[in-house]
């Protein structure tokens, strides 16, 4: 049951929302299904991690769990 991030065509509205098997995605505030899918970015769980490893944080831009700067995403344009 993934999680999409969706911005409405018709009213602009940003959401998130849980689609099942072919289900398609509508916007709750208008009811359009005429959608544009975002980039999302999800949570990585490190269980067990040493204290040797970096606990700087995931990177603002693109949430990678080493860090910021680690995806070169800044490198892209």
């Amino acid at each position: 049951m993934p999680i999409y991030e969706y911005i409405c065509k018709e009213c602009h509205h940003q959401f998130e929302a849980l689609v099942y098997g072919k289900e398609k995605a509508e916007c709750p505030k208008c009811h359009t299904t005429k959608l544009e899918p975002q980039l999302s970015v999800f949570a990585v769980s490190a269980k067990g991690s040493s204290p040797s490893q970096s606990t700087s944080g995931p990177c603002g831009s693109c949430g990678d769990p080493r860090g910021p700067g680690a995806c070169s995403l800044g490198e892209m344009n």
